[in-house]
């Protein structure tokens, strides 16, 4: 490498580059691992090969790394790979960076010109016997789930026509069908939404195209037993300011929320725009109907989150500015005004939900969230954080918003983005284990913690001891043993 990274807050500290792959056999574990847990915790991290070819650049730009953490008998092993995208083997070639600003094809090197910008770092699913890397800026990324091998960018055998596909997909528990979606159907900048639903064997069921009433971010979606949800946040993309250098993605605090709503095998004449006041739409906890309502559960801030992408004047807004809750926003489809209405289900600030995916679509009772907890000493600590700065879980009754029991790691330490693994097939709702990365930042290490769903407040029942600090990841997913293996 013939220059360094920049010394930036994105760029060092927790947030330094790692750029390594490899294996760990059998990690050192403090407790005991549950028997029946017997299957793959995955996720996936930005973590930049080569410097930014700007000088710096934002966190969610970097290449995607994903990890499996295997558990099987009592045994963890780990490994981790890059997603190999066409990005990143093209600039392994070259020895430095050629792909400039997020999402700006227009700033990157013209000897990658046509190539796709994609870097598979956002969020990590399986389906078909795959597990496929996700970025909403482009088709998703096969990879085998065992050796985490890449595969290749798919469009479903020529059965996607979208440009683009979501990172996060909702599965119908009854039938694992994948409910999904791409934004910017069409091409950069562009208002399409393509709607797909494609069966466990990778067939596609449905597929329905419209158009958003504004080019904004549609990061996330639910689905209810009628329904899908598509909120889009008020970002705007405009194709002439990336043209001239600009940023894709701008901060519009004029503009209302929109939560476009679609019968699951409706199309696009059947697409109803309900409207909510101007709010950064964070990640979808779940969403029911209930006497013809639909509820919709979902972290909103008031201002814009990202300040990576300001306002047309410039202006981000100071962390002291932000006031953030959990909602509940209610749809009425028999609303003549099509306006959304939201009430605070936890009143505080709270992200990166964990819910049992059997009751996806349901009037559900357990949420696990990435929140605060206990006083934070941060000042000594070797390797300062720069993004994630959670340090508690919180297991939340969404019947009522009430937080049951929280669990918080220590002082210098944070927290990552959890999954639930049910305890078997028939288990209760809530009834299993919640799997976390915890950074350890005064060791400069991080842990892999399994906790007892309905008693997280009692700590670890076991410690994966990890050697080196994982960077922080943006998603990740459970994925049973048996889902390895491609239907027939």
């Amino acid at each position: 490498m013939t220059k360094p990274f920049p010394r930036s807050p994105q760029m060092s500290g927790w947030e330094a580059p790692q750029r390594f792959e490899g294996d760990l056999y059998d990690l050192e574990i403090e407790g005991e691992v549950p028997a029946d847990l017997n299957g793959s915790f995955f996720r996936v991290a930005p973590d930049p090969q080569y410097p930014p070819r700007m000088g710096d650049d934002i966190f969610i730009n970097g290449d995607g790394s994903v990890s499996a953490f295997r558990i099987e008998d009592g045994h963890i092993d780990f490994k981790t790979r890059y997603v190999q995208t066409p990005r990143y083997l093209r600039e392994r070639e070259a020895r430095e960076s050629l792909f400039g600003l997020y999402r700006n094809p227009y700033t990157n090197d013209p000897s990658v010109a046509g190539l796709s910008n994609t870097t598979g770092n956002t969020n990590v699913v399986m389906h078909n016997g795959l597990l496929w890397a996700l970025k909403e800026d482009s088709l998703p990324i096969a990879m085998d789930p065992l050796t985490l091998e890449t595969i290749g960018q798919s469009d479903f055998a020529g059965q996607v026509r979208s440009q683009t596909f979501t990172a996060h997909p909702k599965f119908d528990p009854g039938t694992g069908d994948m409910y999904c979606f791409g934004y910017e159907a069409g091409g950069l900048a562009s208002s399409d939404i393509a709607y797909y639903v494609i069966d466990p064997s990778g067939k596609v069921k449905h597929e329905a195209w419209f158009t958003m009433p504004y080019p904004g971010m549609v990061h996330d979606m639910a689905i209810t037993e009628n329904y899908v949800l598509f909120p889009v946040a008020p970002f705007t993309s405009d194709l002439e300011r990336m043209k001239a250098g600009g940023l894709h993605w701008q901060w519009e605090p004029g503009l209302d929320v929109v939560y476009g709503v679609i019968p699951r095998d409706g199309g696009a004449e059947d697409v109803r725009w309900f409207r909510g006041p101007n709010a950064f739409v964070g990640h979808t906890l779940n969403a029911f109907e209930d006497r013809g309502k639909i509820y919709y559960d979902v972290p909103l801030t008031n201002d814009n989150v990202f300040g990576f992408f300001p306002d047309a004047k410039g202006r981000s807004p100071l962390p002291s500015e932000l006031k953030s809750s959990v909602m509940r926003v209610e749809i009425d489809p028999r609303r003549a005004d099509l306006r959304a209405q939201g009430e605070v289900l936890v009143d505080a600030p709270a992200e990166f939900p964990a819910v049992d995916d059997r009751y996806l679509a349901t009037a559900y009772r357990h949420v696990f969230l990435m929140g605060f907890g206990g006083a934070m000493d941060l000042a000594s600590v070797p390797a300062q954080p720069y993004n994630m700065m959670f340090n508690a879980f919180l297991h939340v009754d969404a019947h009522n918003g009430a937080v049951r029991t929280t669990w918080a790691p220590g002082a210098a330490a944070t927290v990552q983005e959890p999954v639930f693994v049910p305890r078997g097939p028939g288990a209760p709702e809530g009834d299993g284990y919640l799997l976390a990365l915890v950074n350890r930042l005064d060791e400069v290490r991080s842990d892999l913690v399994i906790l007892d769903a309905e008693h997280i407040d009692a700590g670890p029942i076991a410690t994966a001891r990890l050697p080196f600090r994982m960077k922080n990841a943006l998603h990740g997913s459970w994925a049973a043993a048996e889902e390895f293996n491609r239907p027939s």
